[in-house]
């Protein structure tokens, strides 16, 4: 397996909340070797820090001194624990930033040694208390507080090696180095040891690569991390995409607490019989964990209460009929129970849940501040109409709202788009039916498109139907839709005359 590229960002000591930018001659050069991972590359937006005096007076490079010599000692000492053989290597670097990083997993002078990870796959790892003490308010209290212990070895069982790892790296270099495969175990290994910059950091990458595929598995952590800011990105994600949310590998490992406050989600943006099937999948996995063999007695036993937190009455009777009321989890007690409920007058008590949930109530965003119709406008050919955005938070779009006939009543054929920088995110075709009315008539995607801020992402339709139709004009370049503030420019993809000013996709539909 290839090794994986990690984000590595660098903070000055003075400013540690600041993410940095690259520095010329700095150890941040390097990296450490961390066990061979593979994962999606996640790119966070850097902000500038304040300069060091490295940074201010770049150093002149002695005529003696051979720059790949700092280079092999950056290397040797993050990979092999080797000590530096060059008699003068503090010579070479010019601040003591630099010079503390070149002890970072270094056995010179080291003075404790830390046998990190569970039995089997241990790593045992050089410190400096002096540097760690400096770093940590628990290191200080090992090391130098009035119960410290004077241990030459350390074991540490419950941290991964490579989050261990990242954590040093960060006391000894100033720098942040995480991998969406390890940033939960550097979560952790920052919160036991009280590294809050680390931990924030760790909360930032999270937040930043969090989709509707990781999103239960994280908000289980957060709740478990106790980070409620990381917990409410969490929610925004499930709630907008439930149903891939709930359909996500990542949602059977979730532990039973968690499935709870889902089931029990007011605002869960999804079909019923999308959770009840969700439901199934988590207790088969769970009678797995448990040992159990996967029978409809073991899964309803594993699920418990939590059976009855799925809203099965509420389901269209289609769903139930074909779906909930075949699984076999359900008595034949509370089937007839539930199908008379659809039916009767006089409905049975249900320990069910039987009233709907509310979801999300999704905003429109309209552009343009009139609109009118013309004998020679808009016709559709097969020319696609397309318009760039930005957000300033995180939102995602649902659908388009959508111009029709201005021939009285017709029906359109729509395939939407929705890209970033040429990679379709979404698309659906569709049809849409208009009454003759200057009316914008939606037209949704399949599944909600989560939208990054300060991103332009294309907006783009074709439209097959009655050739007039409504246009807009007078379009805005902003327009603040609740607390959202929306961009607005023109797209090189439209080639049917839609832009700013005027044109087709008056509204974007979306859940903020």
């Amino acid at each position: 397996m290839a090794h994986s590229n990690k984000l590595v960002l660098s903070e000055t000591v003075k400013n540690r909340s600041k993410k940095s930018s690259k520095k010329g001659n700095s150890s941040s050069s390097s990296s450490s070797k961390l066990p061979p991972v593979c994962y999606e590359i996640i790119t966070l937006k850097t902000k500038k820090k304040k300069k060091m005096a490295a940074d201010i007076f770049p150093r002149k490079k002695p005529a003696n001194t051979n720059t790949t010599a700092v280079q092999q000692y950056h290397q040797q000492n993050l990979n092999n624990n080797n000590t530096i053989p060059a008699p003068n290597w503090q010579g070479l670097y010019p601040t003591i930033r630099e010079r503390n990083a070149v002890m970072f997993n270094n056995d010179l002078m080291a003075d404790v040694h830390f046998v990190v990870g569970p039995p089997g796959g241990t790593q045992r790892l050089p410190g400096h208390k002096y540097v760690l003490a400096v770093g940590s308010s628990v290191f200080h209290a090992m090391f130098y507080g009035e119960l410290a212990e004077d241990k030459d070895e350390i074991r540490i069982p419950d941290v991964e090696p490579a989050a261990f790892l990242a954590m040093l790296k960060y006391i000894y270099c100033d720098e942040i180095d995480l991998a969406a495969d390890t940033v939960l175990a550097t979560l952790y290994a920052a919160k036991k040891y009280i590294v809050p910059h680390l931990a924030r950091a760790c909360v930032n990458f999270l937040e930043t690569s969090l989709s509707a595929k990781n999103a239960c598995v994280l908000l289980s952590q957060s709740c478990l991390f106790e980070e409620p800011d990381l917990t409410q990105r969490c929610w925004e994600v499930i709630d907008a995409q439930a149903e891939l949310a709930l359909k996500s590998e990542g949602f059977c490992d979730i532990d039973f607490q968690t499935l709870e406050s889902i089931l029990r989600r007011e605002t869960l943006n999804a079909k019923e019989i999308v959770v009840f099937e969700a439901a199934l999948n988590w207790a088969e996995v769970e009678c797995q964990r448990q040992e159990l063999t996967a029978t409809i007695e073991n899964k309803r036993k594993v699920l418990g209460k939590a059976l009855y937190l799925i809203r099965i009455p509420t389901m269209a009777l289609d769903d139930f009929a074909n779906g909930a009321a075949q699984s076999g989890i359900l008595t034949l007690n509370e089937t007839n129970d539930i199908f008379l409920w659809y039916t009767a007058a006089k409905k049975p008590e249900l320990q069910f849940v039987s009233k709907p949930r509310k979801g999300l109530v999704p905003q429109r965003c309209h552009r343009f501040q009139s609109c009118a119709y013309r004998s020679n406008q808009w016709r559709y050919r097969g020319r696609c109409d397309s318009i760039q955005f930005a957000v300033d938070k995180r939102v995602f779009i649902a659908g388009f709202g959508l111009y029709g006939s201005s021939c009285g009543s017709a029906e359109y054929s729509a395939k939407i788009e929705l890209k970033r920088q040429g990679v379709i995110l979404g698309q659906n075709l569709s049809k849409y039916f208009s009454d003759g009315s200057s009316n914008t008539f939606p037209v949704w995607f399949e599944y909600p498109v989560q939208i990054e801020p300060d991103t332009f992402y294309t907006a783009s339709v074709i439209l097959d139907g009655n050739e007039l139709s409504y246009f807009g004009q007078e379009g805005m370049t902003e327009v603040q839709c609740g607390k959202v503030t929306v961009q607005f420019q023109c797209s090189s993809d439209s080639t049917n005359g839609t832009g700013v000013q005027g044109g087709q996709i008056p509204e974007l539909i979306f859940y903020a």
